[in-house]
């Protein structure tokens, strides 16, 4: 199992960004896969969730109205497009999939909201 984020970077309050995960080394349409956050000195929080299908997602509340996750089965791709965002959304982004009895990241990408 391979998770490879691209995307984040340095942004204004107000501003958006979009972040790609793409995924490979298994059945990419059958899991779940969820957007995590962690902040210096944080613990990692559940971001955004989408099931295998597409139709169900779910949000933390301090996102909700703001982010927005998707995904491309055709192209193994998972999206958290972010907009609005706040200097409080700085955080280190992880891709996540729980598959095979274990729990995958990516190595994460950078999101620094800043003026």
């Amino acid at each position: 199992v391979q998770l490879v984020e691209s995307g984040g970077g340095l942004v204004q309050p107000g501003g958006s960004l979009r972040l790609s995960c793409a995924a490979s080394g298994f059945t990419f349409r059958s899991y779940a896969m969820n957007w995590y956050r962690q902040a210096p000195g944080k613990e990692r929080e559940l971001v955004a969730t989408i099931s295998s299908g597409g139709p169900t997602t779910n949000y933390a509340d301090s996102v909700k109205g703001r982010f927005t996750i998707s995904r491309d089965n055709a192209k193994n791709m998972v999206y958290l497009q972010m907009n609005s965002l706040k200097p409080e959304d700085t955080a280190v982004y992880y891709c996540n999939v729980r598959a095979y009895s274990a729990y995958y990241w990516g190595q994460g990408t950078q999101v620094t909201v800043s003026s």
